[in-house]
């Protein structure tokens, strides 16, 4: 597509740069194959017009009425309905821009709206203003970052953004660390990269040269650990994993039992990975035990704070991660707790000595040469395992200049201040009971003799006076939730069941 601004230039002045030789008027097409080079891919006041209409559209109800409390969450179809609906076929011609501002609108209305105050279906939050124009800004752009040529602006506030997050996770000598597509992709580094420092040699000879390799994590882990197992050739069967206590905590006497385990094996133990905020309890692993059987036993310890990450930014809470400025790696998504937006994931080494170079560059000649006429060091692409790379930093680096670390800061406390409200709130209902205090407190009496791990929280899920939910209930609870939007029929239902 030609220069969007070329419809402003000046004609008077484009007249006089021109050369008195060249012919008024158009100049001549050149054809090659039948296909005109000399003229724009699009029309560009077309291309003007359209977003001209669209962007309306997306602020409208993609933006305000999508976090209006008083709009709906989505509106929910079937599959087969809104394959009807929503006209998926794609077809040999185009449709008129009208269609298309329509089609527009029909995916903004059926998508779900997880910037809405009451979408709580994932662990990622709401909507921020400066990290939704950080999007619209790099959309528009559309840079990758694999070298500083091609991406300056946004290889910088990457750079400026790590160095910060690493320096809140304490590493005083420093680190390195990348922006990944996910922290699913951010645990899968980590087993690489351990690997890698344990045995280099696997990047040339592969996995024929490695004695058997065995990795630990808690029964509570995200389930991304088994498959960057098997995605890198070390096997589901050589994940050990320790049990957790009834908060849903690595045991560390477990831990090591396993580890010595594997030793009398004559297998390879060569990393733990610990939790900082799990998926379903919302545990974090007591990494200072952790890290004393790292030493003792020379583990890679990986700490994933893909979501408990962001309580590093609040000096009330950040005691959560107690120790985590002595892993060899963390995994942080300031796309959870931060709202930074999805996608913005870093995963970050205490490291200096260029391990994530070392164990994924590919010194691909045509894209990383040697010779710029800048500093190549800025050239930071082949520290991925990615090509092209999208600049997930630049949001946060924006939303974090609009509010600042303090702004950060009361982002963390008031989401877990809120948490804390609700708990407290449930206590005082009648008909309900709070299965699970938040974080550090003590279990009430009730359940101290009770199993609530997550294998068996549904069978917490159970209401006072005789009053219960069987875990086959919890369809038709969603299904309120989501559909009709509210579970109070539910609960209508639930109280004529207990009465009949």
């Amino acid at each position: 597509m030609a220069p969007m601004n070329e419809r402003h230039m000046n004609d008077t002045s484009s007249k006089a740069s021109a050369s008195p030789a060249e012919p008024k008027g158009k100049r001549p097409p050149v054809l090659v194959d039948g296909v005109t080079l000399n003229g724009p891919t699009l029309d560009i006041r077309e291309a003007e017009s359209f977003l001209r209409d669209a962007m309306p559209i997306i602020m409208e109800e993609a933006v305000w009425k999508a976090t209006d409390v008083k709009e709906k969450v989505c509106e929910w179809r079937s599959p087969e309905q809104l394959k009807d609906l929503l006209d998926l076929e794609l077809r040999e011609g185009g449709e008129a821009h009208p269609q298309i501002l329509q089609r527009c609108r029909d995916a903004i209305r059926y998508s779900v709206k997880t910037g809405h105050p009451r979408f709580f279906n994932q662990l990622y939050a709401g909507m921020d203003p400066y990290s939704l124009v950080g999007r619209f800004i790099t959309e528009a752009i559309n840079p990758s970052l694999y070298t500083y040529e091609v991406a300056p602006v946004f290889l910088l506030t990457e750079e400026a953004v790590l160095q910060k997050m690493i320096e809140i996770i304490g590493w005083q000598e420093g680190g390195d660390g990348i922006f990944s597509p996910g922290g699913s992709v951010s645990n899968m580094y980590a087993v690489n990269v351990a690997r890698y420092h344990h045995c280099p040699d696997v990047k040339v000879l592969g996995l024929s040269a490695l004695p058997r390799l065995v990795m630990f994590t808690s029964q509570e882990c995200h389930y991304s650990v088994a498959k960057a197992a098997a995605f890198l050739g070390i096997g589901t069967n050589n994940v050990y994993v320790i049990p957790s206590d009834k908060r849903g905590k690595m045991i560390p006497a477990e831990f090591e039992k396993q580890v010595q385990r594997a030793k009398d094996e004559g297998a390879l133990p060569f990393m733990v990975n610990a939790t900082a905020g799990t998926t379903v309890l919302g545990a974090f692993d007591p990494l200072e035990e952790i890290a004393d059987i790292c030493e003792r036993h020379n583990l890679w310890m990986h700490v994933d704070a893909c979501w408990g990450g962001g309580a590093l930014m609040s000096k009330k809470h950040r005691y959560l991660l107690q120790g985590i400025h002595r892993a060899n790696s963390v995994a942080w998504n300031p796309h959870k707790m931060l709202m930074a937006g999805l996608q913005c994931c870093a995963f970050m080494v205490r490291d200096k000595t260029n391990l994530l170079q070392r164990c994924h560059s590919a010194q691909a000649s045509y894209l990383f040469q040697q010779d710029k006429f800048y500093d190549v060091s800025y050239d930071t692409g082949d520290k991925s395992i990615q090509c092209s790379r999208k600049p997930d930093a630049f949001k946060f680096w924006l939303m974090w200049k609009a509010i600042g670390t303090k702004g950060l800061e009361e982002r963390v406390d008031r989401a877990l201040a809120m948490a804390r409200y609700l708990a407290e709130e449930i206590k005082k209902r009648d008909g309900f009971r709070l299965v699970m205090e938040q974080f550090e407190r003590q279990l009430p009496v009730p359940l101290q003799d009770e199993d609530s791990t997550s294998q068996n929280l549904h069978n917490l899920l159970r209401l006072k006076d005789g009053w219960n939910i069987p875990s086959g209930e919890t369809q038709p609870i969603k299904f309120n939730m989501l559909v009709i939007q509210s579970i109070d029929s539910y609960y209508v239902a639930l109280s004529h069941k207990k009465h009949t």
